[in-house]
């Protein structure tokens, strides 16, 4: 530690770090860092609280690179991502300092400024996750889950989902899964060696000591966590009616092990995605609708970033919303009752071969045995059903090289002072918060969205932030020069919204 000081230099990716404050204790984890790391560091930091004699608020807590609380970053010696800037003072108002010249004044100056956090902008996009790298990941979540539980809300209840249906998602319903994770207990495994060796050391008979090890060695422990997903249409009662219902049975089964994680529609948590295996459909409505005269649907398949972050959603069906660089699936119903309808799987010139076969199964797999399905390529579309039944052919976007350069920033000042902070790549049209103003970075245009609730001060530091932003990949990207757009909510042009995935009308406030 250079100088009893702590520096931001000296935390590695790699690793994980318990900082000792006596008051707090804070385990700081590398993004890079092994999962059973992590788990040994949360527990040797619980130790270390109750060692010592601390106050009574003493508490620990966890960092994770990157979303680092104020407290913890107070802890280290110029900690790089708080920026002093000032937009709002003007030469006239430092002039109006009376008395003070000098370092003196300049010093006062300083410390009167506002500060604002803009190291987001400036940090590298973040790199797509490799399709290995991301299938591992999937095997690793897979390989500990050791059962799935899903249920339904219907009417004022919970009811059970049949496993056919496990990745078909309405987004008018609520939905909760429950499952069970095994969890390593290697340590008590190394105790149980080392008792072993002891024994055998005594002189006792191999076989008698290995069968005492196996009285002794403990079941495998496990923890259940309780995914609560809700349509972005879902009245929150759902989430009232889990809380009072469902979670409740589950705390009497398993005390002490279980863990609650609630989501919404597009933004779930990959370890849940990761269960259904790249499956993961969402259909408008509701899942028990009442059957009226059957449309026909457009649904579209997108990876955000990561193929654990891949999702197949219904939007309009409108042949102009296809693109060449993806792939669609178009269920025609007909009203004949001999044949339900037929299922296209419509594969772009451009898109990538994995969506590709990806496609074909969810096709062959998901969707109604009752009817009749076909994958087809693009520019080889029947004209008799495919066009009819998505209505009429319409010119649409033959590439998608947004989703190289796409980038979404949020610039707010709840917490005190102007902050920028970027949004995963896995984002969303919800991301887009009506007290918030949020940039759009496509790779040709940076978008400057404004919300209805935004405040004047938000919007002039907003627009400096956008010019600092277009300057600093005018530098890095010099061939792609941006230009800024102001867009209101409720006015956004095509370029715009083909970067979320499955836009449409914005969700009024539910009770």
């Amino acid at each position: 530690m250079p100088r009893m000081r702590l520096l931001q230099s000296l935390l590695d990716t790699r690793c994980v770090y318990i900082l000792d404050c006596w008051s707090d204790v804070f385990i700081w984890l590398g993004r890079k860092s092994p999962r059973l790391v992590r788990a040994a560091a949360l527990k040797l930091g619980q130790e270390l609280c109750g060692m010592l004699h601390r106050p009574r608020h003493a508490t620990v807590s966890r960092s994770l690179e990157g979303t680092e609380a104020q407290v913890f970053k107070a802890k280290f010696k110029n900690w790089d991502d708080v920026l002093t800037v000032d937009y709002t003072r003007n030469a006239e108002a430092v002039l109006q300092s009376p008395g003070l010249s000098g370092k003196v004044k300049r010093d006062a100056e300083k410390k009167d400024q506002m500060k604002a956090d803009l190291t987001a902008l400036f940090l590298p996009r973040q790199p797509p996750m490799s399709l290995a790298e991301a299938e591992q990941l999937m095997e690793e979540w897979n390989e500990d889950l050791d059962g799935m539980e899903g249920f339904v809300l219907e009417g004022k209840k919970f009811a059970r989902l049949p496993e056919e249906e496990f990745g078909h998602f309405y987004t008018q319903d609520c939905y909760v899964f429950l499952c069970r994770y095994w969890v390593p207990v290697e340590y008590e495994e190394e105790e149980k060696k080392e008792d072993k060796e002891e024994e055998k050391a005594e002189g006792k008979e191999g076989e008698e000591a290995t069968a005492e090890a196996e009285e002794k060695q403990p079941e495998e422990d496990f923890q259940c966590i309780v995914y609560f997903w809700q349509g972005r249409e879902a009245s929150n009662m759902g989430w009232l009616t889990f809380t009072f219902s469902l979670q409740k049975k589950f705390e009497s089964l398993f005390p002490g092990k279980l863990e609650v994680v609630r989501m919404t529609q597009q933004q779930e948590n990959p370890k849940f995605l990761s269960h259904f295996k790249r499956k993961f459909i969402i259909h408008r409505g509701k899942r028990k609708a009442v059957q009226g005269a059957q449309q026909p649907s457009l649904y579209q398949i997108r990876t955000n970033g990561s193929a654990l972050c891949t999702r197949c959603i219904q939007i309009n069906t409108d042949s102009s919303l296809l693109n060449s660089e993806f792939c669609f699936i178009l269920k025609v119903p007909f009203e004949s009752e001999d044949n339900q309808g037929i299922v296209y799987a419509w594969v772009g010139r451009a898109s990538d071969p994995d969506e590709a076969k990806l496609a074909e199964d969810i096709l062959n797999t998901m969707f109604d045995t009752s009817y009749s399905k076909q994958v087809i390529n693009e520019g080889e579309e029947p004209e008799n059903f495919f066009w009819v039944g998505i209505g009429a052919q319409k010119p649409y976007d033959d590439d998608a090289e947004y989703m190289k350069h796409t980038r979404l920033f949020r610039c707010s000042n709840e917490k005190g002072y102007f902050a920028v902070t970027e949004k995963c790549s896995d984002f969303c049209q919800d991301d887009l918060a009506d007290d918030d103003i949020m940039l759009l970075d496509n790779g040709q245009e940076v978008y400057m969205w404004v919300g209805t609730q935004t405040s004047q001060v938000e919007i002039k530091l907003s627009l400096e932030a956008c010019q600092v932003y277009i300057q600093h990949m005018r530098s890095k990207e010099h061939e792609r020069p941006r230009r800024l757009r102001l867009v209101r909510k409720g006015n956004e042009q095509h370029a715009f919204t083909r970067c979320f995935h499955a836009w449409s009308a914005f969700c009024k406030a539910l009770a």
